[in-house]
């Protein structure tokens, strides 16, 4: 049986990444503006594969496009203040990685929110779907 979304914790994540807000990321209700979730989900994805693999995700034949991404969001965040956002596998295709997103506030236990982001790769020339490339595959497969 699988855990509820509001139960998950640090420990359901396969990577777990610190992360400061900053002033500008508070909106003007005083908390995190909605598409900072966005950019630290980002953010987290694109790290772990840089740090894993060594690629250059600029110059690599292959792209890592988001196709999809959400977001549920339970508590508030806000700055000052550090996070925690976990990322894992939620799904590993042909073309495309499915990845679930914790937002947790550094030293709580509760999910603040829950994430989905989809990359698909493409070709940088043809910008057709291919394979994931195997170094980021075997991250993942992990």
């Amino acid at each position: 049986m699988s855990t509820p979304e509001r139960e998950l914790t640090r420990d359901h994540f396969d990577l777990v990444t610190r992360v400061t807000t900053r002033w500008s990321d508070n909106d003007m209700f005083g908390h995190l503006n909605n598409a900072v979730y966005y950019e630290l989900f980002d953010t987290a994805i694109n790290a772990w594969i840089i740090e894993e693999t060594g690629l250059d995700m600029v110059t690599m034949p292959e792209l890592g496009v988001v196709a999809e991404s959400g977001c549920k969001y339970f508590t508030e965040v806000e700055f000052p203040g550090a996070l925690d956002v976990g990322v894992r596998v939620a799904r590993l295709g042909n073309s495309s990685i499915t990845y679930q997103l914790g937002l947790f506030a550094a030293g709580r236990d509760e999910i603040a929110a829950l994430g989905h982001w989809v990359h698909v790769y493409i070709s940088r020339e043809t910008r057709r779907p291919v394979p994931i490339p195997s170094g980021i595959r075997e991250v993942m497969e992990q």
